[in-house]
């Protein structure tokens, strides 16, 4: 063959190659994958009718008086509509393949049985196109329930704005919106997404899938070129101009919201009835360190009328206990620095500093000098947000132990942030006007955030890979194609300029580590008055709701003696306000969740064909046996808000306060107790109630894994990951207590 032939047969192949790389980027090959068809048969009225006989009969074995019916339920669900969960859903990740709205429907209905749920992608994905789309067959999946005010499974419309900020500063967090209605005259015509990094970070570096992959996975090839018409779909869509009410922009722009009130505004302009649900406050993968909720405790920022419910729980961990040490400090100025370790944390900047002065001794450095590098490193960490990790050149995940982690919390979030507990935001108060100090009485719930359309995940704990977040590269080829090529462990660490981090993309994240902190979901359930969506809404709204692990546990948590104006009393159950001035007294009842039998129920095997069972459900479906779980006890938390500005947090929080063993009995727990400090005290004071079960096992529970030396420090972590280096039958189980959380009871006093 002739030279000039191969330079000829050499130009052609780029050529070819350029087209195709130009009609990936493009989108040309791809094609919008849709919101799927809901299956179009309803759970038996037989089986919902005899939910609640058994409901019922439990609540009448612990003489419940005039029960209300119990109703569980996710109100964080995300599919394929959502960025994140379409590239957890590619084989690059051994993802399964789509998991459109209409799976979400199905899984609620056939897999998890829940009694209601919601959608809640995240808006800053989200085109006209897909809202549409998502608004139809969630008005489906409503249509298949039957009547209206009894249905089979009560489904609500949303999307999730996703705020993420570079400095506590600047950073808000997730908060899901959620419409008591469904037709398009009752909801916005348009998303809400964040303004910011989340928005920035889809339409630029995050959003733009190198088009290779579909040559390097070729039978794969148009899960991506889908991928990225997905991708360009967002980035089609014209930002809204700015300071135009949101009843006149145009249908097809997209809008945003950079702060709390911005996006309250927003709500209000359209005027329809909203929840806002705040969650991952605790989260420290995206969260800076340093937060607190201190800043959205103001009338700026807050807005009781909508936000009045908050995440205590979903699959990434537990957001619930406050902890009096520091991820990092900030001095007048606002520059960060490194705390020193606690008995129970370890921050992740010192641990950075002991990294970088062990590589230091190794490469024959003087202790001086090493000492000093030391000190470098945990400032730069402290000063990265959320991206310290990069600041450590070829640190591998086990080299941080388990930094950055709350040793002594019950199933924590990742790299947690204990200033965006649920605890700390009950215990602030908020002195702007002195005589009516401002505090947050939120209603506690918990939900999955699952991200592969399956609402309630938490009815089993199998299937690591499928039922929680868990995802990583199904090779080492692929690890380095995602991640790119590692640097050499260096002796020093590198500066991070704060303002590159969202150009980092998904290397800006400990994706490896976090994998070890995903739990299968947690549930909602309401005290409700019935069935229908409206029943159902109003619980929420007079909160009368209270969260779970993931088991469906029965609670009951009531003030038995709230005075009357007639000079009677009144029993107000969880999530009520009380002004009194004698001594509150409370009673809890508490039945715990029915054991499960394997497979699935005869109406999922009936209503789906077995490679859509297998699919969506693994093969298992919430299938509950005769046999419930015993509640050992009841733990009672009281938190006595501020009262005068900058009083410590820690010492308001008293957590347990009270602990009441329960005699082993399937019939459940009954406790009463009272507060004689109330009266003396003179000060508000919050109540909730923790109903623990027998232990059990988790995926996921045992996080890093870690062998612990006599002192209780982590010398040796064994990750549970995502990837091929953990196999996908290894499920992670650890033992833990599941359990569920009351809304609090506010007693203020007078």
């Amino acid at each position: 063959m002739s030279i000039r032939r191969i330079i000829v047969g050499l130009l052609v192949l780029v050529v070819l190659l350029g087209a195709y790389i130009a009609g990936a980027r493009l989108g040309l090959y791809g094609v919008h994958e849709g919101p799927g068809e809901v299956t179009r048969t309803r759970i038996p009225a037989d089986i919902v009718e005899a939910r609640a006989r058994t409901e019922s009969t439990a609540a009448k074995a612990l003489t419940v008086g005039q029960p209300k019916q119990i109703l569980f339920g996710d109100l964080h669900v995300h599919t394929t509509f959502s960025t994140d969960a379409f590239l957890w859903s590619l084989p690059m990740v051994q993802g399964e393949g789509a998991h459109p709205v209409a799976d979400a429907c199905d899984f609620a209905r056939f897999c998890s049985a829940l009694d209601f749920w919601s959608i809640n992608d995240h808006a800053e994905a989200s085109s006209p196109r897909r809202w549409q789309e998502t608004r139809e067959t969630i008005r489906q999946c409503n249509a298949v329930s039957g009547d209206p005010a009894n249905p089979d499974v009560a489904v609500f419309l949303g999307w999730e704005w996703s705020q993420v900020g570079r400095t506590p500063a600047d950073h808000y967090g997730h908060k899901n919106v959620i419409f008591r209605d469904l037709e398009d005259n009752q909801v916005p015509a348009r998303v809400i997404g964040a303004a910011g990094i989340a928005t920035d970070g889809l339409r630029g570096s995050i959003g733009r899938m190198p088009p290779l992959l579909g040559l390097l996975d070729f039978p794969n090839r148009q899960r991506y070129f889908n991928f990225t018409k997905f991708m360009q779909e967002v980035r089609d869509v014209p930002l809204c101009p700015p300071g135009v009410n949101s009843r006149d922009l145009p249908k097809d722009c997209y809008e945003s919201a950079a702060t709390p009130r911005e996006l309250f505004d927003k709500l209000d302009q359209w005027g329809f009835d909203t929840i806002v649900i705040p969650h991952g406050n605790t989260w420290g993968l995206y969260s800076p360190p340093g937060i607190t909720w201190d800043k959205q405790l103001t009338t700026q920022m807050d807005d009781p009328r909508k936000q009045f419910l908050i995440e205590i729980y979903s699959g990434h961990g537990n957001s619930e206990e406050y902890r009096d040490w520091h991820e990092v400090t900030y001095d007048a100025d606002g520059k960060a620095h490194c705390p020193e370790p606690t008995k129970n944390y370890l921050p992740s900047c010192w641990r950075a500093g002991q990294i970088i002065e062990d590589r230091c001794h190794k490469a024959g450095l003087d202790a001086a000098e090493c000492a000093s590098r030391a000190a470098e490193a945990r400032d730069n960490y402290a000063n990265s947000s959320i991206a310290g990790h990069l600041t450590v050149p070829g640190a591998k995940t086990e080299d941080w132990l388990d930094s950055g982690q709350c040793k002594d919390c019950f199933i924590p979030a990742f790299n947690f942030r204990p200033g965006g507990s649920t605890q700390y935001a009950l215990a602030i108060s908020n002195f702007d006007d002195p005589q009516h100090p401002k505090r947050f009485h939120f209603g506690i719930l918990a939900s999955s955030d699952n991200h592969r359309a399956r609402p309630g995940t938490g009815y089993k704990e199998f299937d690591r890979l499928g039922m929680t977040e868990a995802a990583g590269p199904r090779d080492e080829k692929w690890r380095q194609r995602l991640l790119g090529p590692q640097p050499a462990p260096e002796p020093r660490s590198v500066v991070l300029n704060i303002n590159d981090v969202a150009a980092k993309g998904f290397n800006a994240l400990e994706t490896e580590r976090q994998t070890s902190f995903f739990m299968t979901g947690g549930l909602v359930a309401v005290h409700s008055n019935g069935r229908s969506r409206d029943q159902v809404w109003n619980a929420l709204k007079r909160k009368e709701v209270y969260g779970t692990s993931g088991d469906r546990i029965l609670l009951w948590f009531n003030l038995l003696n709230a005075p009357q104006p007639d000079g009677s009393v009144a029993t107000v159950p969880m999530g009520g306000d009380v002004h009194m001035n004698g001594t509150p007294r409370f009673e809890v009842r508490a039945v715990g969740a029915f054991k499960q039998k394997a497979g699935c129920p005869d109406y999922s095997v009936n209503a789906l064909t077995p490679e859509r069972l297998q699919y969506l459900c693994k093969g298992e479906c919430y299938n509950p046996s005769d046999e419930r779980k015993r509640i050992t006890r009841i733990e009672v938390v009281r938190i006595r808000p501020q009262t005068s500005p900058g009083e410590p947090v820690a010492q308001l929080i008293e957590d347990k306060w009270r602990t009441f063993p329960c005699e082993p009995s399937a019939a459940g727990c009954v406790v009463q107790f009272e507060d004689a400090d109330f009266v003396t005290s003179r000060r508000p004071a919050v109540y909730y109630v923790r109903a623990i079960e027998e232990p059990s096992p988790a995926t996921n529970a045992g996080d890093l894994r870690c062998k612990y030396d006599e002192s209780g420090n982590c010398i040796e972590p064994h990750p549970c990951y995502g990837d091929y280096r953990t196999p996908a039958s290894d499920d992670c189980l650890k033992t833990i207590e599941e359990r569920a959380w009351s809304s609090p009871i506010f007693v203020d006093a007078g």
